[in-house]
């Protein structure tokens, strides 16, 4: 299998499971749309002119491949998501193993998001 054609396929994939992200809050989008788009660059320049000029998602891919950066809006959607993530497994009663591994991942992940430059606003 051609090399481009694997490329296609994660983009494909990455791309469906970041849709998917939208409607499931426990499923992150942007890390699957960023990957989306770094395989489209590799596989599919119409795939990725379309992902990076969507008029949703652009401008989060271009800031993180322009400079690494997240915008504010997007900084606090994601830092609510997580945090309501994790008050939602305490509701539900899940057990202590699960929420310290969900406390410590959702941490690293919130840090990471967080410590990232503030690019332009999105939209």
């Amino acid at each position: 299998m051609p090399i481009r054609m694997i490329w296609m396929i994660v983009g494909l994939t990455a791309l469906a499971l970041g849709f998917i992200g939208i409607v499931l809050p426990l499923l992150p989008t942007t890390p699957f749309l960023l990957l989306a788009a770094f395989a489209f660059a590799r596989s599919s320049p119409r795939l990725n002119a379309w992902l990076v000029n969507h008029p949703q998602f652009g401008s989060l891919i271009r800031n993180w491949q322009r400079d690494g950066s997240i915008g504010r809006r997007t900084k606090i959607s994601a830092a609510i998501i997580m945090a309501l993530t994790f008050i939602l497994s305490v509701v539900l009663g899940a057990s202590n193993m699960v929420l310290i591994i969900q406390a410590i991942v959702l941490t690293g992940a919130a840090t990471f998001v967080l410590s990232r430059p503030e690019g332009p606003s999105e939209g």
